[in-house]
């Protein structure tokens, strides 16, 4: 009995050894799992880390594309909008020696009914003249007696007037225009010191 009591107790003892081998050796191979497992999830976690960043890459792309679409429009816009607004610009300016010689013409003094008659007539041209370019948006910049601004002045000489404000146009010798509120041509004048 004893002997079988041992044997018992040896093959208990056994199965006891038995079981704890296998369940070290399946704690083994869950930890393997485990293990890979995790070297999964952190590959996976590292290409969707790697694919958000494309993405968010992209997304800035699309964004400042769009915003350079946007401006590229919006200058286009302007552009055209200018070239509208000042389309007659390069037909003012050949225009504007024309309106020097009609001005020059008109203070010609005359005594002859003929000559006289034919004044008349030129300053019914040049009024004409003078009306069509105002509705174009063209005007003639108002010089003497004005403070001197170089944006629409070209002071050409320089005096000392005791009757004149320091800085102050005195006289025009050509006059300038604007177009809209473009400078075409400034004013050539003589300005006080």
């Amino acid at each position: 009995m004893e002997k079988e009591q041992r044997t018992y107790d040896e093959t208990i003892e056994q199965q006891n050894e038995d079981v704890q081998a296998e369940q070290k050796e399946d704690e083994q191979v869950h930890n393997e799992e485990t293990q890979e497992e995790k070297d999964e999830l952190a590959l996976a976690n590292e290409k969707i880390a790697q694919l958000e960043a494309k993405l968010a890459e992209a997304e800035n792309r699309l964004l400042r594309l769009h915003a350079d679409f946007d401006n590229y429009r919006r200058r286009v816009r302007l552009d055209m909008e200018a070239a509208e607004k000042y389309r007659a610009q390069s037909l003012v300016a050949d225009l504007l020696p024309i309106l020097d010689n009609f001005e020059r013409a008109l203070q010609v003094q005359v005594e002859d009914e003929k000559a006289k008659s034919l004044l008349q007539g030129m300053e019914m041209v040049y009024r004409a003249l003078i009306e069509a370019l105002k509705k174009e948006g063209v005007e003639a910049i108002e010089s003497v007696g004005k403070p001197f601004d170089p944006h629409v002045h070209q002071a050409v000489m320089q005096v000392d007037d005791q009757n004149y404000e320091p800085n102050t146009v005195v006289e025009e010798f050509q006059k300038g225009y604007k177009l809209k509120d473009r400078v075409i041509r400034p004013a050539m004048v003589k300005v006080n010191q």
